[in-house]
């Protein structure tokens, strides 16, 4: 779990210019289940794709902070979250009003701690628990893919 050893995609403006790319801030929300490590995964509203809870900055909130608060949103996930980021994956967002807008993301551990059977946007979304090799072949970010398949909670600080 080294942002060293991820290397990163370059990101495709298209017809974007640099000022263009959206920065958004996403929760790697895991557990211990049976002895092994699990990770949550959502699935988006429009592609049903598996994905990880994330969101834009949010005014007063760190980037973790604004992650937890998707985990709790997007995923029902409640817990704690350390300041460290995990790694940055990128990929193009199609928003209705602008077209598609190249986007990256920085990725932050949320140990769960709640489960929730009720959250915001239950009805929009599934989520489900896998391993982090399972999730790793589930997503489609090849950056996101490896961040899943490196992730190591006992290497974080406490």
């Amino acid at each position: 779990m080294s942002i060293a050893k991820i290397k990163q995609k370059p990101v495709k403006l298209g017809n974007n210019q640099k000022r263009d790319v959206r920065t958004q801030f996403g929760a790697l929300c895991w557990r211990i289940h049976n002895d092994e490590v699990q990770v949550a995964l959502v699935t988006s509203r429009r592609t049903r794709r598996w994905v990880l809870p994330k969101g834009w900055p949010m005014d007063g909130a760190t980037p973790s902070e604004a992650a937890a608060r998707e985990a709790y949103e997007e995923a029902g996930l409640e817990g704690r979250t350390v300041d460290v980021c995990l790694g940055i994956y990128s990929y193009t967002k199609a928003l209705e009003d602008e077209g598609d807008v190249p986007c990256v993301v920085a990725i932050f551990p949320l140990k769960v701690k709640r489960v929730l059977r009720d959250w915001p946007e239950a009805k929009q979304r599934k989520r489900k628990w896998f391993s982090t090799k399972k999730a790793a072949t589930l997503v489609d970010m090849p950056e996101l893919k490896r961040i899943l398949r490196e992730f190591d909670p006992f290497l974080l600080p406490r």
